[in-house]
């Protein structure tokens, strides 16, 4: 039996091809939903969102975790290059698409339930555009250990790590609670 390296580029473009096709299958579920507009589209649009969110926030939140382990690993390693090829691959098959698919629905839900009235809703919606900005951040960190050039210490990371976290809590009780 051979192990398959995970820094080759064939088991990047199964993964890649495996995460294109569980997209594709998502939005044709989505898309299948709208066109049968059942009674309950309501419940199956929210049930997607939370899919999304869970998806976005699990990247969210094990990314930097990853990076703390980067940080430490020698550049040009072994240890590097794999760090390097699982940073890219959780942004671009999971943390991107779930993103995306986690505004798609939230913002249909906030349209055709909430009419885009309510504080909670306003602040919710900044907080997620907070999100996104720590997702463009973290976007361009990948880059930057790509290109062996962070900066930063582990520690930074760590402290980063906590980010998403604060934020997914705020988000979570604005959404529940609707405090105002």
């Amino acid at each position: 039996m051979t192990m398959e390296k995970q820094t080759d580029e064939a088991p990047g473009r199964k993964a890649g091809s495996r995460a294109y096709f569980m997209i594709l299958i998502f939005a044709v579920l989505a898309i299948g939903l709208f066109a049968w507009h059942p009674v309950d589209l309501y419940l199956w649009i929210k049930a997607l969102h939370i899919i999304a969110v869970i998806s976005w926030m699990a990247g969210m939140l094990y990314l930097p975790r990853l990076f703390v382990y980067h940080t430490d690993a020698e550049p040009g390693s072994q240890q590097s290059e794999t760090f390097k090829v699982m940073e890219k691959r959780l942004l671009r098959y999971i943390i991107t698409p779930a993103m995306i698919l986690t505004w798609i629905f939230g913002l249909y839900l906030a349209w055709s339930v909430y009419d885009f009235h309510g504080g909670w809703l306003h602040a919710k919606i900044g907080l997620v555009v907070i999100m996104s900005g720590l997702h463009g951040f973290f976007s361009r960190a990948v880059r930057t250990f790509a290109r062996d050039e962070n900066k930063h210490s582990a520690r930074y990371w760590r402290m980063m790590n906590e980010a998403p976290t604060l934020l997914m809590i705020v988000i979570v009780i604005l959404a529940v609670v609707k405090p105002f």
